[in-house]
């Protein structure tokens, strides 16, 4: 693993690494009044419960309430988000996405593919080098660790690795949150599972991950159904494997109806950093770069915090003070990611092209 992200994973502000200078820069004047000309921000594929990112888009419509914030599809995948610049290049309506939050992998795509525009924000030196693009076409914005999440009504015991989840007693229990030929949630799932095997990242990763699903899915446990927190309380995806931000959202949400258990599984543990960007087309460039610009503030990583994410800036700004003692407190314990594996955009790609063209012919469940 990179050690910059190696130290990433600590959660204790005595270890955290030095950093660059703090940066306190604003957004200009100039930024801002052109963004309230345009007077409209589309995003895409930003559930409520994601990241919090319910409380980051109050945040911005609370800051910037001469902006409306127009919200496209909020279940979509990252291929989605692609899908929608490439379908829109053209229209400057509103479903022509103007920013997009995709997985790693997925961000230098784009730029090949001419779908970013490059923006530094202010804060730009505090996100690490190893999750940005140099030219400012992509550039991370938290991570996470996929994880388990169980209805305790209906699971009595608690699966604590990827190969409990193949014993008879979780027939039709076992669900991914999201398409693994399009959700880059699920095609990490797969990535996960293929480490457990003992693959290495990459084309490695995915075969034997593949392998693994049409195992769990020949077994019976496997469930074609995209898990969400409705999907677990109501019992149709009983166990589902989503990013650690998530199911902590979910159990919030559930509020003990019914109890849930969050659990990091004991190998396979993989880490994901999803990335920012901002349309190549975009209808509203101005108010995209004001939206980037407070994501990146130290009101939008604390919102992440809160939404259990782990920000980009989380060392500079832990190694300043900015970060509340009570968001800390409400992560899993350090230890839990102290396995993590953060594999690198080459291997994510490796892994999503064999993931994504032998999802159908190798497991074939039709999740939806």
């Amino acid at each position: 693993m990179n050690t910059y992200l190696r130290r990433m994973l600590s959660l204790s502000t005595a270890m955290v690494v030095a950093s660059t200078s703090l940066a306190f820069a604003e957004p200009s004047a100039e930024l801002i009044e052109a963004a309230k000309k345009e007077g409209m921000l589309t995003t895409i594929a930003l559930p409520h419960s994601w990241c919090g990112y319910g409380d980051v888009i109050a945040g911005f419509k609370a800051k910037y309430p001469e902006i409306k914030v127009n919200e496209l599809n909020p279940d979509a995948g990252s291929a989605d988000e692609v899908e929608a610049i490439k379908a829109n290049k053209d229209n400057k309506g509103p479903q022509a996405p103007d920013v997009v939050d995709v997985g790693l992998a997925f961000g230098p795509q784009m730029k090949s593919e001419g779908l970013l525009q490059p923006y530094k924000v202010s804060t730009w030196d505090e996100i690490p080098d190893t999750i940005k693009d140099a030219e400012g076409y992509w550039y991370g914005d938290y991570y996470g660790v996929l994880s388990f999440v169980v209805n305790k009504d209906l699971v009595k015991n608690t699966p604590a690795d990827w190969a409990d989840l193949l014993k008879p007693e979780y027939a039709g229990q076992v669900a991914l949150a999201g398409d693994p030929r399009a959700s880059n949630q699920a095609i990490l799932g797969v990535l996960a599972a293929g480490l457990h095997k003992g693959a290495k990242a990459g084309e490695e990763s995915g075969k034997a991950g593949l392998e693994y699903f049409a195992e769990l899915n020949k077994a019976g446990n496997f469930v074609p159904v995209i898990a969400k927190a409705g999907t677990i309380a109501q019992g149709a995806t009983p166990i589902a494997i989503a990013w650690d931000y998530n199911v902590l959202a979910w159990r919030d949400e559930l509020a003990g109806n019914p109890p849930v258990e969050v659990v990091v599984p004991k190998t396979g543990v993989l880490a994901g950093v999803y990335v920012q960007g901002i349309s190549a087309f975009a209808p509203h460039p101005n108010a995209a770069k004001l939206w980037m610009e407070y994501l990146y503030s130290d009101e939008g990583q604390n919102l992440w915090l809160k939404g259990y994410c782990h920000p980009a800036r989380f060392n500079a700004m832990a190694k300043a003070g900015k970060i509340q003692k009570e968001l800390l407190d409400a992560l899993p314990p350090a230890e839990s990611y102290e396995a993590a594996i953060f594999p690198t955009v080459e291997e994510q790609n490796a892994n999503k092209t064999v993931v994504t063209g032998g999802w159908d012919s190798v497991v074939g469940a039709n999740v939806q």
